[in-house]
């Protein structure tokens, strides 16, 4: 027997703009301290006796956050088993599928523990108990959500209503119903009841019990996701899925396609809860994310360059530059290198509007931060104008970009930092650290990094389009198409 942790990496935290971007979402920011929420959720089992052996997680997110997600296991010693590559997101009942598919391809049948990457928990020794008494019940054939106890009425969070507590338990329950959303009033009542907990979307069961509640319940998802397994290819530390078969599956969450319909559907198995006061927090907005963090003796959640003056209960998020707050309450300010956001902690929900807004405007400070993180490295446009753009690019130790070349500008790059190895029309040469070249439009040309240290380097282009999507590639050492760098 095997206990196979799934991480859910999906989704865009509009609601947490502009820390969070779709090509940088919520669960890769660092948004408690040193590590992101990914990485803290891929060692949350740390500690763990499961009496099984812990198989390293399955990943399971998209094509555009596939390289960041590797290297920031890699930072934290949490090398994935497998990275799942959704070609589209279909929400999470798809994703798990995929990832209980490949868990068993080998005649394995796990116990898998579901965990979305984008949750905090402050208490993790009595998260870790939780598991405990989910594995336990797992281990009997019982499929295992995971309920918050509440300490207030909340509409933003789905409900789990409870039942009598499990034979032998210590603290599982029956599940009699999940509750959608309530309004204000009813929120109350749950809380008052008592037998009501929050779904923290957190679950544990065999993978034969998933794969067969699934393709009871929603066999148009079962046959596009066993479709696009079969199709499945290896990419590097990647499975590619077959994107053809995977899009005809029906998007839906775990919850709605399978979950709700359990209890009437007894043959499927038992379906059990188990109550957690860990600290959770689905970090939903910027209010949320201000209630779990550590606070300041004036209620402030501070983060980077701040200075505060008669500032109380605020959440104030520095990223590039001084933020200085003075006799201001209750606020969230938070400043990237390309925007800055100031709410009341009241209306936090409400960013989503503005998330909105920019989408319809078609900005790209939906999509991508300033600074935009590639395989190799990344590059930070620092300046640009009618007919130009400069860029800091970071090349890490070994790497290198495609080789290609563009119709429409031209670039000279100066090197400030490392040792950059040049490839130009079929030339190979060294520069060195206040060293400089010229790469003119329509020269096949690669840059790469042969040194131990990160090669730091200006770039400056000109010419009439200096849009990403001006590349055309002939080699690339990590398979990517034509779009961006």
């Amino acid at each position: 027997m095997l206990f196979q942790p799934i991480i859910l990496s999906g989704g865009s935290g509009t609601r947490l703009w502009p820390a969070s971007r779709e090509s940088y979402p919520k669960q890769l920011l660092p948004l408690t301290g040193a590590q992101s929420l990914l990485q803290i959720t891929a060692g949350r089992l740390d500690g763990f006796d499961a009496g099984i052996p812990i198989a390293a997680p399955i990943v399971v997110t998209n094509e555009d956050h596939r390289f960041i997600i590797a290297e920031q296991l890699r930072q934290v010693g949490k090398v994935a088993s497998r990275i799942v590559l959704e070609p589209i997101g279909r929400n999470t009942a798809p994703a798990l599928q995929l990832a209980a598919l490949i868990a068993t391809a080998e005649g394995e049948d796990p116990i898998l523990l579901v965990m979305p990457a984008d949750q905090i928990v402050t208490d993790n020794p009595a998260f870790l108990s939780a598991m405990e008494e989910g594995l336990k019940q797992a281990k009997k054939g019982a499929i295992v959500t995971f309920g918050i106890v509440p300490d207030h009425p909340e509409t933003g969070y789905g409900y789990l209503r409870t039942g009598a507590l499990v034979a032998g338990a210590r603290s599982a329950r029956q599940l009699s119903a999940f509750i959608e959303k309530p309004d204000a009033q009813r929120a109350a009542e749950y809380i008052a009841a008592g037998h009501h907990l929050w779904n923290a979307g957190i679950f544990m069961l065999r993978a034969s019990l998933w794969l067969k509640a699934l393709a009871t319940l929603q066999p148009e998802i079962a046959q596009a996701c066993e479709a696009a397994v079969k199709g499945a290819e290896q990419d590097n530390d990647f499975i590619r899925v077959d994107a053809q078969a995977f899009t005809k599956s029906p998007a839906n969450s775990i919850d709605y396609a399978v979950m709700e319909h359990l209890p009437e559907h007894p043959e499927l198995g038992s379906v059990v809860v188990v109550p957690m006061s860990a600290g959770w927090s689905d970090v939903g907005a910027w209010d949320a994310l201000w209630k779990v963090s550590a606070k300041d003796d004036a209620g402030n959640v501070l983060q980077g360059h701040v200075m505060l003056e008669d500032t109380t209960n605020s959440l104030i998020f520095s990223k590039s530059r001084l933020v200085a707050a003075i006799g201001v309450k209750d606020l969230v300010i938070v400043e990237t290198a390309d925007a800055v956001m100031v709410v009341d902690k009241s209306h936090a929900q409400d960013v989503r509007h503005i998330v909105a807004r920019l989408k319809l405007e078609d900005k790209p400070l939906v999509a991508q931060h300033r600074k935009v993180y590639r395989p190799w490295g990344s590059y930070d446009s620092v300046d640009e104008g009618a007919r130009f753009q400069v860029k800091r690019i970071i090349v890490n130790p070994g790497a290198r970009l495609s080789l290609q070349m563009h119709h429409h500008r031209a670039e000279h790059w100066i090197v400030v930092r490392g040792t950059a190895e040049i490839t130009r029309d079929g030339e190979t040469f060294l520069l060195s650290e206040n060293q400089s070249t010229y790469i003119p439009l329509g020269a096949n040309h690669r840059l790469a990094n042969p040194g131990k240290v990160p090669l730091e380097l200006i770039e400056v282009q000109s010419g009439a389009y200096l849009g990403e999507d001006d590349i055309v590639r002939f080699e690339d050492t990590y398979g990517r198409v034509a779009a961006a760098v």
